[in-house]
């Protein structure tokens, strides 16, 4: 049994009590369910882990329980990593927790760098002589809206959105 979380694919979900001691580089989901479906409420990485205990003894098994309301109840999913560094399994790890914001990963702070840029706010004249990115012709204001502005190329027709502040 397999289930796909953003563009990953993990095995399981399994129940916790079931899953075996030995890991080798992978990215963990504690899972809590609930009916037919399952919430995410903690994910993490690890290097290694060989020792039974390593689920029901880590500093976060107490919120597990909490948030699924019982031990039974929880379920694990996993990626297996094997050739993967500590940069990799962050990277995925950290997309995980943006993305679905696991109750139990609250008091860790990740320095998580998002992948888009905000640009400075620009006027309406800057806008006018913003370039097409496909094309090179200018780009001219179509439509303003309460909080946006449409512009449009002149040229190929190529829209975008500017946020108004």
């Amino acid at each position: 049994m397999s289930i796909q979380i953003l563009q990953y694919e993990f095995l399981g979900p399994i129940k916790l009590q079931e899953c075996g001691p030995s890991m080798e580089k992978v990215v963990y989901l504690i899972m809590s369910r609930q009916k037919d479906s399952f919430n995410i409420i903690y994910a993490g990485d690890c290097e290694h882990a060989t020792d039974e205990g390593f689920f029901t003894n880590h500093p976060n098994f107490k919120c597990w329980t909490e948030q699924s309301g019982s031990e039974k109840l929880l379920y694990i999913a996993i990626l297996p990593l094997f050739e993967s560094g500590n940069d990799e399994r962050k990277q995925i790890l950290d997309k995980i927790i943006t993305r679905y914001h696991p109750i139990c990963n609250l008091e860790i702070k990740h320095d998580v760098k998002s992948a888009y840029k905000i640009r400075p706010r620009s006027d309406s004249q800057d806008i006018a002589k913003t370039p097409c990115p496909c094309c090179g012709s200018d780009m001219k204001i179509y439509r303003v809206l309460e909080n946006t502005t449409i512009i449009r190329c002149i040229e190929c027709g190529l829209s975008d959105t500017r946020l108004d502040s």
